[in-house]
């Protein structure tokens, strides 16, 4: 009686084809780099069959991805799928495909022994599962990771000789400036945006409140986002506005067109080389004296600032000049001396409260209308409604630009305060308004 044979199949071993590609260039192509990956890789899983390998359908592909880095979409779901046991060799065109970093393809080595995975090369035939393949695999990606680190040497070497040259290297584009065949050019709308940016922080001296303002006049950066007190610092301290390349604190002659002149950039940097202490006091000192030369006793003499000191604060007022002259006051029944915050408080919310009255917006209408037959009336009932909106956000010395505008005189008695406007001011305001709405709908 003859005894029977038994064939032993060979173990079946699950294998997951990885490919990976530093650039995305040429991966619209029919057949790319990482088709040709895979085409060698499943022709050599296809000639290990006898040893029960076989490719699993899935498919691990990384396109436009460094090999100096872990965050790659496919590999991360390559490591879930080996945590939870599905796959058993992993096999690669070549080992940098994996990995360009020693320390890191030690993390991945840790991960394929804990979970009993192989790893294979195509190209460079070892196992990882001996001392002399892991020997080899060490060797290699010293290597590797020396080519990788001479790439980035080259690259930077590169981009500091391009910058020296004023050449444009990428990256963010400034307001103000597109980009057209690799070069900085001026964008039209945006370049009347920041040169405004940088002639009203050399006026005013403020972040804060030059942030608060461009918000109430809804003007946006590049990106459509609220201009803010940080993007206001970045802006002006971009000496790309000079015409420069900057690269390592060095400024070089760029290639592309200056938008600020010297001379403004010299009045804004003078100003950011004070302490934020002494520019906030020096705005305070802009806007106390709101209403001087123009409020008025009901007798007729002028008020004029002055202020009392009690320790380190100061308390302002609009005195008399009758008072401050010594002469004769017992006749007087009117206030001799007030406290400049009341009085100043009083008159901006006399003067925003009667702008926003039926009469005056129809007299600057009937005004206007002489002036300029063709006054679009909807235009001027809209700006002096804005103002109340926008008054908020002016920064001191504006506010005080816009009294001096509109505010003819100021009369002060024991009766109370009368409030006289020019209304040939409040047609020069509007004007102003809807020059801002126009700079607006350019942008």
């Amino acid at each position: 009686m003859s005894k029977s044979s038994v064939v032993q199949m060979p173990k079946r071993s699950r294998c997951a084809i990885y490919t990976r590609k530093s650039s995305e260039e040429g991966l619209d192509m029919e057949f790319n780099s990482l088709d040709a990956q895979r085409e060698a890789c499943e022709a050599y899983v296809a000639s290990q069959r006898s040893e029960g390998w076989a490719a699993i359908r899935e498919r691990y592909d990384d396109g436009g991805f460094s090999g100096g880095t872990l965050e790659r979409p496919a590999l991360k779901q390559l490591i879930t799928d080996i945590e939870a046991g599905l796959i058993d060799v992993i096999v690669v065109y070549k080992i940098d495909r994996l990995s360009r970093s020693l320390m890191d393809f030690a993390k991945l080595v840790e991960v394929f022994d804990r979970n009993n995975v192989t790893f294979v090369s195509v190209t460079q035939s070892f196992n990882t599962t001996t001392s002399m393949g892991r020997l080899t695999l060490n060797i290699l990606l010293s290597f590797a990771q020396f080519e990788r680190e001479m790439i980035g040497e080259r690259i930077r070497d590169k981009f500091a000789a391009s910058r020296k040259r004023g050449m444009w290297m990428g990256g963010f584009v400034p307001m103000g400036y597109d980009v057209k065949d690799r070069k900085l050019v001026v964008n039209a709308a945006e370049v009347t945006t920041v040169r405004m940016i940088f002639e009203r922080f050399a006026a005013l001296g403020s972040a804060s409140t030059l942030a608060r303002a461009l918000q109430a006049e809804d003007i946006r950066n590049k990106r459509g986002k609220r201009i803010d007190k940080g993007f206001i610092y970045k802006l002006i301290n971009n000496r790309v506005y000079l015409g420069e390349a900057v690269h390592k604190g060095i400024s070089y002659p760029g290639e592309h067109k200056a938008i600020i002149t010297q001379e403004l950039w010299d009045r804004v940097h003078a100003i950011l080389k004070e302490s934020p202490h002494d520019r906030r006091a020096k705005n305070r000192n802009s806007s106390e004296a709101l209403l001087k030369g123009i409020i008025f006793t009901d007798t007729g003499a002028a008020m004029t600032p002055t202020y009392t000191r009690k320790g380190e604060k100061l308390y302002h007022y609009y005195t008399s000049m009758d008072l401050i002259r010594n002469r004769d006051t017992r006749d007087s029944t009117g206030p001799m001396r007030l406290a400049a915050a009341m009085v100043d408080s009083a008159v901006i919310a006399e003067m925003r409260r009667i702008i926003g009255t039926p009469e005056v917006a129809g007299r600057v209408i009937e005004a206007q209308g002489r002036d300029a037959p063709t006054i679009d009336e909807r235009a001027i009932v809209s700006a002096l409604r804005r103002f109340n909106d926008l008054w908020e956000a002016l920064f001191p010395a504006e506010q005080a630009r816009i009294v001096r505008l509109l505010v003819d005189r100021v009369t002060v008695g024991s009766s109370g305060m009368a409030v006289d406007l020019r209304h040939n001011g409040i047609a020069a305001l509007i004007r102003d308004l809807n020059a801002s709405t126009n700079t607006e709908a350019a942008l």
